[in-house]
């Protein structure tokens, strides 16, 4: 009677340890995949030089922030920098990209599509993620 008693409380703690770790992983899932932007299908809101979004955001942070901080944007600078995915453009705007290319060289012309993930101002430079060249 008590063996049959232990074993149903082995096999209850069972299920709630597996329903425990399925919807943890579930939870973690989404938080970390649900929000994901396709940036590249988006409208961008601003067409920028990497120099003039470098000077918005030296001469008014806070203002930069609200204007640009998760926006969409295409920038265009000269390659100065390119590290597997990541290209630096005049010294001054950092993107990573969603894939590297071959085709990037450093001191080429280029615009690039990506959303501002915010300003460094150690390093004095623009963050931008899910970045790809613009036709």
């Amino acid at each position: 009677m008590l063996g049959v008693m232990i074993k149903r409380r082995i096999k209850f703690l069972g299920i709630v340890i597996v329903v425990f770790i399925i919807s943890f992983l579930s939870i973690r899932y989404y938080v970390y995949n649900a929000g994901r932007r396709d940036i590249q299908s988006e409208e961008t809101a601003f067409e920028v030089s990497s120099d003039a979004i470098l000077n918005d955001f030296t001469s008014n942070p806070t203002t930069s922030n609200k204007k640009y901080l998760e926006k969409t944007i295409t920038v265009s600078g000269i390659i100065t920098s390119v590290k597997g995915e990541e290209v630096i453009l005049d010294n001054s705007v950092n993107c990573n990209l969603l894939n590297a290319s071959k085709s990037i060289k450093k001191n080429q012309k280029v615009t690039i599509k990506g959303r501002v993930v915010g300003y460094d101002d150690l390093l004095g430079e623009v963050k931008l993620d899910q970045c790809n060249l613009s036709k």
